[in-house]
């Protein structure tokens, strides 16, 4: 008895198996790291996290100092930044450290329009007291988007492969 298209199916499978869907999934993954970048991107700003270029464009692919890693059948995207602040403007913080005991800060620098400009070596600044600021939780916002969106990709790219592979 002969099945048609049964040998090109154990071929694909064995292709499968030894790395085809593996490296297909690599470079998927690479692509949704980039994916949750901008939605990182976009959080911020539709959060107005920070009036900084600095803060949206610290966060990249692969950082040492990542802030999200997912692993998953051998594959691990890191996603982060190197800016010790990005932490502080998604969760919240005080102005002044409470282990210092004050309840205010001189930080010099200058007023440009509504903006603060520090400048260590400024004559004129601004005095903090001590007070919550409350993050805008940009960083947990993308990640909830990403992951719904990641579990549909995910769903959408195994999907594709079967078509390919197997002539839907």
């Amino acid at each position: 008895m002969r099945i048609d298209g049964l040998d090109q199916f154990i071929e694909d499978l064995n292709a499968a198996v030894n790395g085809g869907l593996q490296a297909e999934y690599e470079e998927w993954l690479e692509a949704m790291g980039y994916e949750f970048l901008d939605i990182v991107q976009d959080e911020v700003i539709r959060t107005k996290t920070v009036d900084a270029r600095r803060l949206l464009n610290s966060f990249q692919k692969g950082d040492q100092e990542n802030v999200f890693s997912m692993s998953s059948g051998g594959l691990t995207l890191d996603v982060g930044t190197n800016l010790e602040y990005a932490s502080y403007t998604n969760d919240g913080h005080f102005t002044i450290d409470p282990s210092k005991n004050q309840d205010r800060r001189w930080v010099p620098g200058r007023w440009v329009g509504d903006r603060f400009e520090y400048d260590p070596n400024a004559e004129t600044g601004m005095l903090l007291k001590f007070q919550w600021v409350e993050g805008s939780g940009y960083w947990d916002n993308a990640l909830s988007i990403f992951e719904q969106m990641f579990e549909h990709s995910l769903d959408r790219k195994l999907q594709q492969w079967i078509d390919q592979q197997f002539g839907r």
